[in-house]
């Protein structure tokens, strides 16, 4: 019998910037943006609380600035910077499909959107409103990865939603090898022991350590989301088997 309810009632959607560039790898392409946002809309419309952090890839990556010559920690808090025009730029696209946003950074920008503050961010989503974490963990040496570990933990979600260009993880690169297999379900355990690439370690122990699965999806697999929410079996899912429902 198909479910009737949300199998989460508070998530957090991970989006790399690369997602809001589309095909041109580079800026952010507004009709991505719109799919994203309905993407983001039919977690919302299974009753879910939801919150996204968002990456700034397709604008700058600190690591590849830095290793052009850039100082580390300069390049870092220009991509930090970059995740914040990105959430502004889904946040148009969330309000604009009639939902009530707001956007967050860990970094101060009075103008444009609010300062992280973890009780009013749970307050916001409490009301329904969709909450777009920006800003990375407000620290450099840190990747967006991280950022969405710390703040699912801070806030309570129950899962990690990661988008990605893939169906899920796979044993090797897919995208290099006709005979990657992709794993259904994945024991936290398993995944360090096989070394495979779920997100940076650092990311990673925090999600195990606080018991938050994760769930790696394709990002262009129709309806996605809603599907996930609905207890579908999409994507990979990774966290202790003996507590999936």
């Amino acid at each position: 019998m198909a479910a009737t309810r949300a199998r989460w009632n508070r998530v957090l959607l991970k989006l790399s910037g690369a997602a809001l560039a589309g095909k041109a790898e580079r800026g952010v392409d507004l009709d991505r943006v719109r799919q994203i946002a309905l993407g983001v809309k039919e977690a919302a419309d299974v009753g879910a609380q939801v919150a996204v952090v968002i990456g700034g890839g397709n604008i700058v990556r600190g690591g590849e600035a830095a290793a052009v010559g850039m100082d580390r920690a300069s390049a870092d808090y220009a991509g930090m910077l970059a995740t914040t025009i990105n959430g502004l730029a889904l946040q148009d696209a969330l309000e604009k499909l009639g939902l009530e946003t707001r956007v967050q950074s860990a970094i101060r920008m009075d103008e444009v959107c609010e300062p992280f503050i973890r009780r009013r961010t749970m307050r916001h989503l409490e009301q329904g409103r969709i909450v777009i974490l920006t800003g990375g963990t407000g620290n450099p040496f840190f990747t967006t990865d991280t950022a969405a570990a710390l703040r699912a933990a801070e806030i309570g979600v129950e899962a990690i939603l990661k988008a990605t260009n893939v169906n899920g993880v796979y044993d090797k690169d897919p995208h290099k090898c006709a005979d990657a297999v992709m794993f259904d379900r994945l024991d936290y355990n398993e995944v360090l022991d096989r070394r495979l690439k779920v997100m940076d370690l650092t990311a990673f122990t925090m999600s195990m350590e606080n018991n938050i699965p994760i769930v790696v999806f394709n990002i262009d697999e129709p309806n996605a989301v809603r599907r996930i929410m609905m207890g579908e079996k999409i994507g990979t899912y990774v966290g202790r088997l003996t507590d999936e429902a």
